[in-house]
């Protein structure tokens, strides 16, 4: 099993910042991906961003050149910065990390709420 604890959520300002966090603890061996989901309401669940072991890196179109995502291995831990926020961020984020070899397993965390005022 693994668990994932997120943190770093708030309400912003339209044009704000701010920054998740997403530590990941227990039977861990090989962190294959670990990344963020957004799900807004009424709408499905999306890839916001995720990052490879080998560091390759996928960013959803509506947030290339705001968001960035980054790890520190030692503590299996991936952040999110989140620059000029738009209410149209608005969602509960989700991280989620995929390990194992040569079977595969998924795990989810619980989800922090950011909402951005216009």
């Amino acid at each position: 099993q693994v668990q994932l604890v997120e943190s770093g959520g708030g309400l912003v300002q339209a044009g704000g910042s701010l920054r998740l966090s997403c530590a990941a603890s227990g039977s861990i061996f090989r962190i294959n991906v670990m990344g963020w989901y957004r799900q807004a309401p009424g709408k499905q669940r999306e890839l916001v961003a995720d990052l490879t072991s080998g560091g390759d890196t996928d960013y959803a179109d509506s947030v290339k050149g705001r968001f960035t995502i980054s790890r520190d291995s030692a503590k299996n831990t991936i952040y999110l910065q989140m620059n000029s926020l738009k209410p149209e961020d608005t969602a509960i984020y989700y991280c989620n990390v995929h390990v194992g070899w040569p079977r595969e397993y998924e795990y989810w965390g619980q989800g922090t709420q950011v909402t951005v005022s216009s």
